[in-house]
């Protein structure tokens, strides 16, 4: 084992820079083979998604080994927002954990699950693959549009499943409380899905989750780069930068709101999500090759993006 520590890894959402919100895949050219030569270049990765070990084993650590996943690379999936995780090998996937203090009540996932399935089955569809949460998702065929108009209508409908089970839970920002004033649930809607989780769960936690797995194979980078397509992906690099650690968050997706941080921001100048993605892994690439001699990090030539920090 090298005992030098890396001077980088990378903390990667899946949907937005890795998978295309459109397709749910890796589609776009060329990221699969950037990240397996990063991965031989030594650079420690760990996928950060909400998405199912299921869908992370079919949409990315799959096309990885056909890609050619260097025998010694370190990667390790983080799924369910930090309840399930695992380590990645040239086998695939490994033993899956699950964290079973976050697990949703059964009679709740039959509910919420039922409800999808009876009253909204034109609009969305369950992952049947999640351990510990809840996800229900937009069909692909269906227009954004208008699964975002009709989508406030399975999360009231959901609310109600919670509140008939008395639990307490936040949705959109608001409380609602159980009858002890406790809140340890979450309604949380995305542009293609709805997740119902415990409150304790996200991409903070996700980051703690992946930093312990990291910790299990060989030290810790010197820095980091975290990257996602929403606001609530922003809480990987917070975590990080609160343990003291250098980190610079990459935002493929900026017209959802671009936050400012005490950390440097990066967002892409023309494209958005997995191209953008890619885009960036190519910069980042080059540097650790040698290719392009970046002083000030990792990030230059980013999609002409701009630093925000």
């Amino acid at each position: 084992m090298d005992l030098r520590p890396p001077r980088l890894g990378l903390l990667l959402d899946v949907d937005g820079p890795i998978a295309s919100p459109v397709t749910r895949s890796v589609s776009a050219p060329g990221l699969l083979p950037t990240l397996t030569a990063l991965l031989a270049e030594g650079v420690p990765v760990v996928f950060n998604t909400g998405r199912s070990e299921g869908f992370l084993r079919a949409q990315v650590v799959d096309p990885l080994l056909v890609a050619g996943l260097p025998p010694r690379a370190r990667v390790h999936a983080v799924c369910e927002k930090g309840a399930v995780h695992a380590s990645i090998g040239p086998d695939g996937l490994g033993e899956v954990v699950v964290d079973e203090s976050v697990r949703l009540p059964p009679t709740v996932v039959a509910d919420l699950e039922g409800l999808a399935r009876d009253r909204f089955a034109d609009l969305m569809f369950v992952d049947p693959g999640k351990h510990a949460m809840v996800s229900i998702e937009q069909h692909l065929h269906l227009d954004s549009a208008e699964y975002l108009r009709r989508q406030p209508e399975y999360e009231r409908a959901a609310a109600e499943v919670l509140r008939d089970a008395g639990l307490g839970f936040t949705w959109r920002g608001a409380a609602h409380p159980d009858e002890a004033g406790a809140t340890d649930w979450r309604i949380d809607p995305t542009i293609i899905s709805v997740d119902v989780e415990s409150a304790v769960l996200g991409k903070d936690r996700g980051a703690a989750v992946a930093l312990d797995l990291l910790a299990g194979d060989g030290p810790l980078p010197e820095e980091w780069r975290t990257a996602g397509d929403s606001r609530t992906d922003y809480a990987m690099a917070d975590w990080l930068h609160a343990q003291g650690r250098r980190v610079t968050h990459v935002d493929v997706r900026p017209a959802d709101g671009v936050l400012e941080r005490p950390f440097r921001v990066l967002t892409p100048g023309r494209t958005v999500n997995d191209v953008a993605g890619a885009a960036w892994l190519r910069s980042v690439l080059a540097v650790v090759r040698g290719e392009v001699d970046d002083d000030a990090g990792f990030d230059a030539g980013f999609d002409a993006g701009s630093d925000l920090g």
